[in-house]
């Protein structure tokens, strides 16, 4: 094998090319990987339509939610279907040697700092990469699994992070991507769940997992919105204080919202990304007791536990994810920026 085929990026807005990359030889460590699927995601978005630099320069080839199995590198790896981090840690530092090192200031992430996943094969560090076992394969596919490296992995991090407690009211806001697991992986911790979206496709799809609580917030404003909120928090019994916000819109809008919901104890979870800013009252942290607080990707040793909710069949992914030939990228990108596609989408490499 001399070459890598793949479909990179040149520009804002530009159709992705398909290219040939010549392979070079793998260096101590690495690992080549046949890459099975590729999910897209909003920070594929967020580069090639929104004018987020990429931290490698153009053009590159995009994809961080990867999934594939390893030809060559480490010994024990060969063979091996695996879930690649979208972000890639040194393991040395001292942020990861304080347990941070999802946010590892050396940490490199596919589709940013090197050549993605929207190709037949990648290189990649092969220290972090998570080995997925027989018992998830048995019902899932591996190109099906490329989710968990973000869409999945990311919120089980905040959730962890955010100290979600059994019983306790975790309000959802943005149920599309990022936002479906989320609002999956609270309900799993035992948290009473309400999920806030404009969208009521999106909203119907949490039924498929036992989801009741849903606010279309369409036409509302805060204060009705907050109103509705008060509301189903004691409906279903929860306390009204320590609430779990997590924002996964990644709007502006939702934003605001998610601060506007914060009271007493409350702990706000940033998930979504946007370039726009907020006016807020900070003062308000000081008068709840509040926490506000940040999430980048997840530490590869929190993958396994995601793994195994999937293999016991409490994490749900088929009902939200629908794989299409990489070929038909450019199409699918620009559904996704339309809003046009319900379900998280992966690309598999048809070349």
């Amino acid at each position: 094998m001399k070459e890598i085929q793949a479909y990179q990026m040149t520009g804002k807005d530009k159709p992705f090319e398909q290219v040939a990359i010549p392979l070079a030889e793998l260096a101590e460590g690495e690992a080549l990987v046949e890459i099975a699927g590729c999910g897209v995601c909003h920070t594929d978005l967020s580069f090639w339509h929104y004018g987020v630099p990429t931290r490698h320069e153009l053009p590159l080839v995009l994809g961080h939610e990867i999934s594939g199995t390893v030809l060559e590198g480490p010994a024990d790896l060969k063979g091996k279907p695996v879930i690649i981090p979208a972000v890639l840690p040194c393991g040395e530092c001292e942020l990861c040697k304080k347990g941070r090192s999802n946010i590892c200031q050396s940490q490199k992430m596919p589709g940013n700092d090197f050549n993605g996943g929207f190709a037949s094969h990648i290189v990649v560090p092969a220290r972090f990469l998570s080995v997925v076992s027989d018992a998830v394969l048995a019902s899932h596919s591996l190109a099906e699994l490329s989710v968990i490296a973000d869409a999945v992995s990311t919120p089980y991090q905040v959730i962890v992070k955010s100290n979600l407690q059994e019983g306790d009211f975790a309000v959802v806001i943005g149920v599309g991507g990022i936002g479906i697991y989320t609002a999956q992986l609270a309900r799993i911790f035992g948290a009473k769940v309400l999920a806030i979206d404009i969208a009521q496709e999106k909203l119907d799809q949490l039924s498929e997992i036992g989801i009741s609580g849903t606010l279309n917030s369409k036409d509302l404003d805060v204060k009705a919105i907050k109103k509705q909120v008060k509301a189903a928090c004691k409906e279903m019994g929860a306390s009204p204080f320590c609430w779990k916000i997590y924002e996964t819109s990644g709007t502006k809008a939702g934003q605001e919202l998610a601060y506007a919901l914060m009271g007493i104890a409350s702990v706000l979870s940033i998930v979504g990304f946007t370039l726009d800013k907020l006016e807020l009252r900070l003062s308000n942290l000081m008068a709840f007791d509040g926490q506000v607080i940040g999430t980048w990707g997840c530490k590869p040793e929190l993958y396994a536990d995601v793994l195994k909710l999937t293999a016991e069949g409490k994490l749900k992914l088929k009902p939200f994810t629908d794989t299409f030939p990489l070929s038909q990228i450019n199409d699918i990108f620009q559904q996704t920026l339309e809003h046009k596609l319900l379900k998280r989408s992966v690309l598999t490499p048809d070349f």
